[in-house]
């Protein structure tokens, strides 16, 4: 009886495993999210309209927790952008993707790159979301950003 216990359990986390891997809507989120980081690198603020769930809780990487109403705020809020003002270029890198059903986990590298008078800077953060298909469309429901050390300089 031990046997078969553990035989099913074995069995049961590995058809696990392998569904989180097949992800089938892998295609959709990728884009989604690259769209997301090409509107948020132009302070679009009906692409984070677009991409935030309502209920959202996001943790920032200074440890602040915050939601979809602060950050829309924030968003509409702030100054129009100045030609001269430094530009910060968002990609993501190593995209990782779990699917569980109507919901998925998107882990990947944030990359900004900020150009500022000519000289550029490059902030690294890991960062983890949550998305649920809700009425057929996926949204962000959490959200983890944690800052990468810059290496030290010798």
């Amino acid at each position: 009886m031990k046997r078969f216990f553990s035989s099913a359990a074995l069995i049961l986390s590995l058809a696990v495993m392998l569904l989180a891997q097949t992800a089938p809507d892998a295609a959709e989120l990728t884009r989604l999210l690259n769209e997301f980081l090409a509107g948020a690198s132009r302070g679009d603020a009906a692409i984070h309209d677009k991409f935030w769930a309502d209920d959202l809780i996001y943790t920032r990487s200074a440890g602040v927790r915050t939601n979809k109403a602060e950050i829309m705020r924030g968003l509409r809020a702030a100054p129009a952008p100045k030609p001269d003002d430094p530009k910060t270029t968002y990609t993501a890198e190593d995209i990782r993707i779990q699917q569980y059903g109507k919901t998925a986990i998107v882990a990947f590298r944030l990359v900004g790159t900020t150009v500022d008078h000519g000289k550029t800077q490059i902030a690294q953060f890991l960062n983890t979301g949550t998305f649920l298909k809700r009425k057929g469309k996926w949204q962000v429901v959490a959200w983890q950003s944690t800052r990468i050390p810059a290496p030290e300089k010798e």
